[in-house]
């Protein structure tokens, strides 16, 4: 079966001719003798090209045209026009019509004009189901390359994690110190109104913040009294390793500006580059309160932790040195309780 094709034409003797051919060429035709006949067989049978005759009593072929472009686009239309209507044929296409067959007309011409049409259109319908099913492998394939990155990105974390574990207790940390400002940077970015896209940025470089001291000795990094001159320029470049390794991998860049100021201060006197204020990334500034709260809070060799008031005076003292004031009044209004739910411990 070749397709199905509806007449659609007042004339019996027009429709009867348009049908002995075309069915002698294999194709199933359905015949109407008005619109409403037409839109009759639309509505029952799947059409792939329709035959419709402009002027017909009651409604118009032009109306039938626009009932089947609203009920089945895919079906073809031909119109079938006198000579002296032309104009009306030429707007039918710019209605969805695909073509024009003039009366009187040869019925070669119409059944080469039938074929080409419906080879036209089998040839769009074969291009649309393409376009679709390669829409669809590409969500597939989509849906398997994020989960993939899922699975990367999870892997990178875990690793990291492991690997930030072991330098905080190779400074001999109590609990886990970098977990502890990751909670506490992402607390106080989200309270300063850091969106949270960037929260998961900012969380990420304060995890890893001191991971460029893995090219720091063990002489240096674990000496039990003050460093001298050298030791301290070695020291100093621990921020500028922590970002050379993760600048290489895209997805820590971002997360890598963090680690690369966080031992700035607001006054300009702090290192690798002694920039001041808001030059200063806010990630790095919010970054520096909250590694302030966690030093001061956890036991060291020499000290028990201090308190929380400790804290939150040696913040007001140095707001405007060591830290953003601005930032100081969004760190000072964040009660204490929600400070120890971030870091799962009594402060």
């Amino acid at each position: 079966m070749k397709g199905n094709i509806l007449i659609a034409d007042d004339e019996d003797m027009i429709r009867e001719l348009i049908n002995i051919t075309l069915s002698k060429e294999g194709f199933t035709c359905f015949q109407a003798g008005s619109a409403e006949e037409g839109l009759d067989i639309i509505n029952s049978q799947q059409l792939d090209l329709a035959l419709l005759d402009i002027m017909m009593p009651g409604r118009s072929g032009i109306d039938l045209l626009k009932d089947i472009k609203q009920v089945t686009p895919d079906t073809t239309v031909l119109m079938i026009t006198a000579m002296n209507d032309m104009d009306t044929a030429l707007s039918c296409i710019h209605n969805g019509a695909e073509d024009y067959i003039t009366k009187p007309f040869n019925l070669d011409r119409v059944l080469l004009t039938v074929k080409n049409t419906l080879e036209k259109r089998r040839l769009i319908m074969e291009n649309k189901e393409y376009q679709a099913n390669l829409e669809l492998k590409v969500r597939e394939q989509t849906q398997v390359i994020r989960a993939v990155m899922g699975e990367i990105n999870q892997a990178y974390e875990h690793t990291l994690a492991a690997l930030i574990r072991a330098l905080d207790a190779r400074e001999k940390e109590v609990g886990s110190h970098s977990e502890r400002v990751m909670a506490y940077t992402c607390l106080l970015a989200e309270k300063a109104g850091i969106g949270p896209e960037e929260r998961i940025i900012l969380g990420k470089g304060a995890l890893l913040h001191d991971i460029g001291k893995i090219g720091v000795s063990d002489n240096i990094l674990l000496k039990p009294g003050k460093l001298d001159d050298e030791e301290w320029n070695v020291m100093r470049q621990h921020p500028k390793i922590g970002y050379d390794i993760l600048a290489g991998i895209k997805y820590f860049t971002d997360a890598a500006e963090l680690v690369l100021f966080h031992h700035e201060r607001y006054d300009g006197a702090g290192y690798p580059h002694r920039v001041a204020g808001e030059a200063i990334p806010i990630s790095a500034r919010i970054f520096s309160l909250v590694d302030t709260l966690d030093a001061m809070t956890s036991d060291r060799p020499y000290r028990k932790a201090l308190t929380f008031q400790a804290v939150l005076d040696e913040v007001v003292r140095c707001s405007g040195q060591q830290f953003d004031p601005k930032l100081v009044d969004v760190f000072l209004s964040i009660p204490k309780e929600e400070w120890e739910k971030a870091a799962g411990k009594t402060l």
